[in-house]
């Protein structure tokens, strides 16, 4: 169901200007060609994978919202063992050949690190690691995550489609036995651990790091304070709101979260009545979003030579704040002192 003129969000930004929806669709649909011709330089790819591994995109390709200057975060996730995989290593290098390949091809913009997250899971590795020490130690947590909040399959659908769905009874284990009133307690725990994760994670490199490489970390840390944000707590919202409207959240749920980019899930939630009360905070979280889209549509180059800028800097972090003080009211107006409101606030 679309939602009326009265639900639609907000069409201008604050400078009246650039229409927020209009940013939105330009986002999506850059990305959707993006990952077509991208997906058209893997037949080799999806030779050496066929029916063994899936592909998958996270990061703005992952959220739909993609610009010109986007690199692409990938991971590779296969069926077996980490003792017995079924891509084996051979082939695991051959199919990475072809992904960096692919991405030379097109232009995109080397993968970060120098490929060193693009890694191969097995949907066992992915699973059973959850709630474990080794679970952040081998990034199998990260893996996992992403998957459920922000991910675009591109080649090994239904490999991508088992893994989703493994995770996902990892999660609701116990749900037949509180089919009624299922609280999403160890998800919703998780997605926080991820934000946090974020957060320690910068803080504890920029204080190690000298002053010339601090302004590439502002600009990440900007950054993480919308998307990584976003990718988060529209999740939260989602299971807020499902839990708002049927005292429960079925796997059935989960599943249709997943298929929803981030943005995608804010205007859900300005398709649903019972949540009435959040939707005039929804429509300013999405024009908050779409002007930090806007003002990010630069290379990292020019977007750092602004952010050496101090005036800039505190501008731009001041609007981040902002955008968190708004996801925490909407949080507040979905959450309805529920129970499982409560788990994430103690």
């Amino acid at each position: 169901m679309m939602p009326s003129n009265k639900q639609k969000f907000s069409q201008r930004s604050s400078n009246g200007k650039v229409c927020v929806e209009e940013i939105l669709t330009a986002r999506r649909t850059h990305s959707q060609e993006r990952l077509k011709e991208f997906v058209s330089k893997l037949n080799r790819a999806e030779e050496i994978a066929a029916g063994k591994a899936c592909v998958y995109a996270t990061g703005s390709f992952g959220r739909s919202e993609a610009s010109r200057h986007s690199d692409l975060d990938l991971f590779i996730v296969g069926r077996g063992t980490e003792e017995q995989r079924e891509l084996k290593n051979l082939d695991e290098i051959c199919l990475k050949a072809e992904l960096i390949n692919a991405t030379r091809q097109l232009g995109i913009p080397e993968f970060s690190g120098d490929g060193e997250y693009l890694v191969h899971y097995t949907i066992d590795e992915v699973v059973k690691t959850t709630g474990k020490p080794e679970d952040d130690l081998n990034n199998t947590f990260t893996a996992r995550l992403l998957l459920l909040l922000e991910s675009r399959a591109l080649i090994g659908q239904n490999v991508y489609t088992d893994a989703i769905n493994e995770v996902i009874s990892k999660y609701w284990g116990d749900y037949d036995d509180h089919k009624n009133e299922f609280v999403p307690g160890f998800l919703a725990n998780d997605i926080l651990r991820l934000w946090r994760t974020f957060c320690v994670n910068y803080e504890a490199r920029t204080a190690r790091e000298p002053e010339e490489k601090r302004n590439k970390r502002r600009l990440k840390n900007y950054k993480l304070k919308y998307s990584r944000l976003l990718t988060c707590y529209s999740a939260l919202l989602y299971l807020l709101g499902i839990f708002h409207g049927n005292g429960t959240v079925s796997p059935a749920d989960a599943g249709a979260m997943v298929k929803l980019s981030p943005t995608e899930r804010l205007e859900w939630i300005l398709q649903q009545r019972h949540l009435s009360q959040g939707h005039n905070k929804t429509n300013e979280l999405l024009k908050q979003y779409g002007e930090f889209l806007k003002g990010t549509d630069e290379s990292e180059g020019e977007l750092l030579q602004r952010f050496k800028d101090r005036a800039t800097r505190r501008a731009r972090f001041a609007a981040a704040n902002a955008f968190g003080d708004t996801m925490f009211e909407l949080v507040e107006l979905l959450g309805q002192k529920s129970r499982l409101h409560r788990l994430l606030v103690v």
